[in-house]
């Protein structure tokens, strides 16, 4: 296969907010990163600065737009917030300690373990909904890019789901997803992915 027929995503996960560190749900809740953050992120647009990043797509949260900038600022990349990509929206279940959910809903907490796609938080949304989101994201993004190198900054769970439709691997434990931050990967995408 011909190197320049392939889109390179580099997925990067924002920084910690002060939930993340806390072992809170932050779900779609609109939060600036901490001082960890801050220098998780440092370490990260170190370590991808040599990625040729064409254009950086993000999430609207504050803190994957936090993320985005310092990694637009390293290199002097453009930036692009995409609707479609906000965080998984928890309902209710925003601003909970995981461990007291574990505790007060124990089968409800296993379900989302195990089966996440078959639980809807209340008042929150479906794994089916936020998975619609993402195809629609990535179509307005293959549509623009065919090859080449893009950074995507979303925070988790919704990363996972990205993974999950980028590389079609299981989601994985969601909930040990949700504080996971400042990290990043590169996944390849063959041209008959892109859609």
């Amino acid at each position: 296969m011909n190197g320049d027929a392939m889109l390179r995503i580099i997925l990067v996960l924002p920084g910690a907010t002060d939930l993340d560190s806390q072992g809170r749900i932050k779900g779609s809740l609109d939060l600036p990163m901490n001082a960890d953050g801050t220098e998780q992120v440092k370490q990260t647009a170190l370590a991808v600065i040599d990625q040729g990043i064409e254009v950086v797509y993000c999430s609207p949260c504050l803190s994957a737009r936090q993320t985005a900038e310092q990694l637009a600022q390293e290199g002097q990349i453009k930036i692009k917030v995409l609707e479609d990509l906000k965080n998984l929206d928890r309902g209710l279940w925003h601003g909970r300690l995981i461990e007291e959910l574990k505790e007060a809903q124990p089968k409800v907490y296993r379900q989302w373990q195990e089966q996440p796609e078959t639980v809807c938080p209340p008042g929150g949304e479906t794994i089916e909904d936020a998975q619609k989101r993402i195809k629609k994201a990535f179509r307005k993004i293959c549509k623009r890019r065919k090859s080449g190198t893009v950074a995507m900054v979303v925070p988790e769970p919704l990363a996972s789901l990205v993974r999950k439709h980028l590389e079609n691997v299981e989601m994985g434990d969601l909930w040990e997803a949700e504080c996971r931050c400042g990290s990043w990967e590169a996944i390849d995408l063959v041209p008959s992915h892109q859609v």
